[in-house]
C-alpha cells in the first residue's frame, strides 16, 4: 500500500532538531515509475523491476534576509521487484558545497530519506523487503561542479568517508528496529576490497565503537556479502531448474557502479579454449511416433525460450559471489591507492497490505516525469558552478527558479556557459542545435555484448503532469530551526564532504637571552 506521508515532509522533519538557527528550502524529485529490465541483465530470465528517480536539492539561508545557497545534493533511484517482493534504494550521489553553517545538515538528511524507504509504513513502494545498495569512494566533488575549488570545502578522506557511511546506516538500522520491534529482521554487510576482517575493522573502529556504544543489542555487521544467507530474500528469483543460476542472479547493475562494470567483464569473457563451434547436433534416433519419450522438462524449456536454449555469457556461471568479490580487491577502482567501500543493509518488515489490483506503474501524487527530472540534472551539472560563494548564490537562484518554471510549464532552464559562434564562410562542419545546448552529463558507457535489451513495451500510464499546485504541495518545502548551537564532534555531523579542519596550535618560540659577562 502507498504511503500517504509525502517524502518532502518527513526530510524536513528530520531536519528540526539541527544544532542553530536557519532555513532549509528543500526541493525533492522523484519519477514516476517506469518499466526497467537493466537491474539483472545476465539473469535468466530477466525479472521484470520498475524504476523510480530521486533528486533532492537543499538549500539554506543563515538569516531571514540573507540569500539563499544550496548545501546539500542526493542522487538515488529505487527498483521495484513485484515478483520477489523486493525493492532495491541504490545511493547514487550525495555531495556537498562546503557553504552550509556547522553542522553539515547532510548526515541528518541522508538518515531521513532511507528510515522513510526502509520504515515499512513511510515505504512507497509496495515490497516487504527493503535493500539499501551504496559505493562509498571519496572524491572532491560529485554533483556540484568545481566546489572542490571552495576554500571551505573539505571533503572526508578516504577511510572516514567509509566510517561515515557505517555510522549512518547503523542508525537507520537501529531507528528500523525500534520502530518494527520483533517483526523485522535487520542484516548489515559492509566490504572493503584489498582489507582483511581485522584491518577493516581497525580502520573503522571509530564507526564499530560508536555502533556498539549507542545501542549494544542493535543489528551487528557481518563483513562480507550477503548473497550467501536464507532469511531475507534476493530481489533476483531463483530460476529453476537451479543449474542454470548463474553470478547475474546475485550481482544487482547500477550507473557509474564498479561492480556494473566487472559483470560485463566477465559476460564478455570467453572460455579457455577460445572461440568453439557450434556443437554437433546428434542423429535422431527415434520416430515421431515415439516424440513423447523426449524429457518434458527439456522441451518445456526449449519452448519457453523460443526454441533456443540460452546460454551463459562468458564466465558468469563459473564465478562465485565469494570468487567475484576476492577478484574486486583488483579491480582499478579499488587498488588506486584509496580505501573504497561497499555497503548493503537487508531490511525484512512485513507491509501494510496493498490495494487490490494495484498497479506498480501507477503514478503517486506529487511525482513528475523522468525527463524533468533529468532535466534538472543536466542543468545541475553542466550549466552551473559552485567555486564561489557569489556564483553559488547565482547557481541556486538559477535552478531554483528553473525548477519552478518546469512545474509551471515554463521552460526556464539554465542554459550552457557562452558559446561561440563563427562566419558562415569559415563553417566547415554544421552547426549543433539549440536543443543540444546543454551539455550532457557524465555518464556510465553503454554496455558491452548483447546481454541487455531495453523493454519497448508501452506504459499504460500517462507520464504525470507537473503544476503549480505540485510544487507547493510535494517539491518544494521550507523549514526554520532555532536550537541551541552546539559544537559537532569530528565527523559525526559532518558531510561526507565536509571534514572539519584541523586544529593547528602555533608554538612560540623562547629567545635565549644573550650572556652579558
Amino acid at each position: 500500500m502507498a504511503s500517504t506521508a509525502s517524502l518532502r515532509d518527513h526530510l524536513l522533519h528530520g531536519l528540526r532538531d539541527i544544532p542553530g538557527t536557519r532555513e532549509f528550502h528543500i526541493h525533492v524529485l522523484v519519477s514516476s515509475p517506469r518499466k526497467f529490465q537493466g537491474l539483472y541483465p545476465f539473469a535468466q530470465p530477466r525479472p521484470r523491476s520498475y524504476l523510480q528517480d530521486i533528486l533532492i536539492l537543499l538549500s539554506e539561508q543563515s538569516t531571514p534576509d540573507s540569500p539563499r545557497i544550496f548545501t546539500t545534493a542526493i542522487e538515488a533511484c529505487v527498483h521495484n521487484v513485484p515478483t520477489t517482493s523486493c525493492a532495491i534504494f541504490y545511493v547514487s550521489k550525495v555531495d556537498t558545497t562546503g557553504q552550509s553553517t556547522s553542522p553539515s545538515p547532510a548526515a541528518a538528511l541522508v538518515r531521513s530519506l532511507l528510515i522513510y524507504y526502509s520504515d515499512p509504513v513511510t515505504r512507497p513502494v509496495s515490497a516487504d523487503h527493503l535493500w539499501i545498495h551504496l559505493f562509498a569512494r571519496a572524491q572532491s566533488q560529485y554533483l556540484f561542479p568545481n566546489s572542490a575549488d571552495f576554500s571551505g570545502k573539505r571533503p572526508l578522506s578516504d577511510v572516514k568517508l567509509c566510517a561515515w557511511w557505517k555510522r549512518v546506516l547503523t542508525e537507520v538500522a537501529d531507528a528500523v528496529s525500534a520502530r518494527a520491534h520483533a517483526k523485522s529482521i535487520i542484516k548489515l554487510y559492509y566490504v572493503l576490497p584489498g582489507y582483511s576482517q581485522l584491518e577493516a575493522e581497525h580502520s573503522l573502529r571509530r564507526a564499530a565503537a560508536s555502533a556498539t556504544s549507542s545501542d549494544a543489542t542493535g543489528p551487528s555487521w557481518t563483513y562480507g556479502h550477503p548473497y550467501s544467507q536464507t532469511e531475507i530474500p534476493l530481489p533476483c528469483p531463483v530460476p529453476t531448474p537451479h543449474p542454470q543460476q548463474n553470478l547475474g542472479h546475485f550481482i544487482p547493475s547500477f550507473d557509474d557502479d564498479p561492480k556494473s562494470r566487472f559483470m560485463d567483464e566477465i559476460a564478455c569473457t570467453p572460455d579457455a579454449e577460445g572461440i568453439r563451434s557450434p556443437p554437433r547436433k546428434r542423429m535422431r534416433t527415434v520416430l515421431h511416433s515415439n516424440d513423447a519419450d523426449v524429457p518434458k522438462e527439456a522441451a518445456a524449456e526449449k519452448e519457453r525460450h523460443g526454441g533456443k536454449e540460452e546460454r551463459i555469457l562468458g564466465e558468469l556461471g563459473k564465478v562465485s559471489p565469494d570468487e567475484f568479490w576476492e577478484r574486486m580487491s583488483f579491480r582499478q577502482e579499488c587498488v588506486a591507492g584509496a580505501v573504497t567501500g561497499f555497503f548493503v543493509a537487508g531490511i525484512s518488515c512485513p507491509s501494510p497490505p496493498s490495494v487490490p489490483g494495484a498497479s506498480p506503474l501507477a503514478p503517486l501524487p506529487g511525482q513528475v516525469s523522468c525527463q524533468l527530472n533529468k532535466r534538472v540534472l543536466s542543468s545541475l551539472m553542466t550549466g552551473l558552478e559552485f567555486s564561489t560563494v557569489e556564483r553559488s548564490i547565482k547557481a541556486t537562484e538559477t535552478l531554483e527558479s528553473a525548477i519552478k518554471g518546469l512545474c509551471e510549464g515554463i521552460a526556464a532552464v539554465p542554459t550552457s556557459r557562452t558559446t561561440h559562434t563563427r562566419d558562415a564562410a569559415d563553417r566547415r562542419t554544421p552547426e549543433p542545435e539549440p536543443s543540444r545546448a546543454l551539455l550532457a552529463p557524465p555518464s556510465t558507457p553503454p554496455r558491452r555484448g548483447t546481454a541487455y535489451v531495453a523493454d519497448v513495451s508501452p506504459n499504460p500510464f500517462p507520464e504525470p503532469v507537473t503544476s503549480l499546485e505540485t510544487y507547493h504541495s510535494h517539491i518544494y518545502g521550507s523549514v526554520c530551526v532555532s536550537n541551541v548551537a552546539r559544537p559537532s564532534k569530528h565527523g559525526e555531523d559532518a558531510g561526507p564532504s565536509s571534514e572539519l579542519a584541523p586544529q593547528v596550535t602555533v608554538l612560540a618560540v623562547r629567545k635565549k637571552k644573550k650572556r652579558v659577562d
